[in-house]
């Protein structure tokens, strides 16, 4: 069985990469499994793409389709072109794609129109907010889905509910968790450590990244300032995309204790989270590594398509109240932060179920 592995954005490569590692192990013990990567071209610069693959040892890709920019209609149409021209010359068994962007659904599709069987990896997560781009991929993608590779029972459930059959769900774990505890030894102080004189649990780091927060003038203004105000004295360290810092200039947001930085790869910026005293975040896949790290963790969003972070984990809901944001800084420097722990299979070996199964499918059904 041959496997065409889709990778396009950043969080895909964190997810793919001990799913490539799997692999190769059991080809060097005789597996008849074959892959090739087919990375989309998604993010492209070297910051959201290369960096990657240096870091997580993933082998360079046996295609990029170069299909970054533009709208997301764009982007998703140049895709599936370039993934069907692909496919025409690069025939394959089985379609794997992982996470949910833009890359997941297109590539999906794509497959399905061929008549190719499609797994997805984290299927059946739903955040139930269609104002998300992401949440219509997840649902596009499900809908066209053979196999689902999922990472809890809150997912499985989400799949059963929409009609999918029991012996197509398959509960593995999270291979963004398999990457973070391989790679965790390996994590590296970023140069910013000496230069703003960081101290372990002395200082926040914070990321946001959504339209809904960063694109609201008003929103993202009362949001920076009730999070300086109620930080103490913290410094508080931003990651910042440089259309987002454009628009903290505009709105001049500035104190001497917030600090705007470049994005970061994996190694240095999970070093800042691992030794952090708190996480402020509108992203997904952050609130699984600090539930993993035992990092306290504010969601600045309404909804989660992680709920075992918050049921399970070190992560709370906040939503886009300053009010909230204040009550919930209060009570993590008041040292009354749930501890958490850690959902069921986030143990490292998700790939190799993962693997495992894929050989237990290609035996019964050549897949």
């Amino acid at each position: 069985m041959h496997i065409t592995l889709i990778a396009g954005a950043r969080p895909n490569f964190m997810k793919i990469a001990p799913i490539i590692h799997a692999l190769q192990k059991v080809q060097l013990a005789g597996s008849p499994l074959q892959y090739s990567l087919v990375h989309t071209g998604q993010h492209y610069d070297k910051k959201m793409s290369g960096q990657f693959f240096d870091e997580l040892g993933i082998p360079q890709p046996n295609a990029n389709l170069e299909a970054g920019g533009g709208t997301q209609a764009e982007q998703t149409a140049a895709i599936m072109v370039r993934f069907e021209k692909h496919l025409e010359t690069n025939p394959t068994d089985l379609v794997l794609v992982v996470g949910d962007v833009t890359s997941t659904m297109a590539c999906a599709i794509v497959a399905q129109k061929l008549k190719i069987k499609v797994a997805h990896v984290e299927g059946g997560i739903r955040s139930n907010d269609w104002s998300m781009p992401e949440e219509i991929n997840r649902l596009v993608t499900d809908a066209i889905t053979d196999y689902f590779f999922t990472t809890s029972e809150v997912a499985n459930e989400n799949l059963r509910k929409s009609g999918v059959q029991d012996e197509k769900i398959y509960f593995v774990g999270n291979t963004m968790i398999d990457t973070l505890l391989k790679q965790m030894p390996r994590f590296r102080k970023p140069e910013l450590w000496n230069q703003l004189k960081l101290m372990a649990k002395e200082y926040i780091v914070l990321t946001l990244h959504r339209p809904s927060n960063v694109d609201e003038e008003t929103k993202l203004k009362a949001l920076m300032n009730q999070i300086i105000a109620s930080s103490e004295n913290c410094p508080i360290v931003f990651p910042v995309h440089p259309r987002t810092a454009k628009m903290i200039e505009l709105l001049e947001i500035s104190h001497p204790r917030l600090h705007l930085v470049e994005p970061m790869g994996y190694l240095e910026f999970n070093y800042l989270v691992q030794h952090a005293k708190l996480v402020i975040t509108d992203s997904g896949g952050i609130t699984e590594e600090t539930t993993v790290m035992k990092i306290p963790c504010m969601t600045l969003r309404d909804t989660t398509e992680r709920p075992e972070t918050v049921t399970e984990g070190t992560n709370e809901l906040v939503g886009t109240d300053p009010k909230e944001v204040e009550k919930m800084l209060k009570k993590c420097f008041s040292g009354n932060w749930k501890t958490g722990s850690i959902p069921p299979l986030w143990d490292g070996k998700t790939a190799e179920r993962i693997v495992e199964i894929l050989m237990q499918l290609n035996a019964r059904y050549s897949v």
